[in-house]
């Protein structure tokens, strides 16, 4: 865990944040600045910077993080209408808290790139 990240602060408790799932590697927060009426994070518990920091060994967290993902949004019942699920890597694709994370967005017609 990194004492300055954000998401690290979450998952150890430090940092109050509105956790609707959590378990040993994963957990899944509301967006405190939601772009659709359903975003949701999944987060890793281990501190890893990026998809780009991922490696083979990783292979069943980041599987678990798409799998989790799909489970939520059959929870808050936007599965059958459709979703977005999105990875940010880096400045240039608009990754701004460097702790790999899952968008989770929904509830509403979401536009194109």
């Amino acid at each position: 865990m990194a004492d300055d990240c954000i998401f690290c602060n979450i998952a150890n408790k430090t940092i109050h944040s509105d956790i609707i799932y959590e378990d040993d590697k994963l957990l899944v927060v509301r967006d405190v600045l939601p772009r659709a009426p359903v975003h949701l994070l999944v987060i890793t518990k281990a501190h890893i910077p990026s998809v780009n920091e991922l490696t083979d060994a990783d292979a069943g967290l980041a599987g678990a993080m798409l799998l989790l993902a799909r489970d939520q949004a059959k929870k808050q019942g936007i599965s059958d209408k459709g979703y977005r699920l999105i990875f940010n890597v880096g400045k240039d694709g608009g990754q701004t808290v460097q702790h790999l994370h899952l968008h989770l967005k929904g509830g509403k017609p979401l536009s194109e790139f």
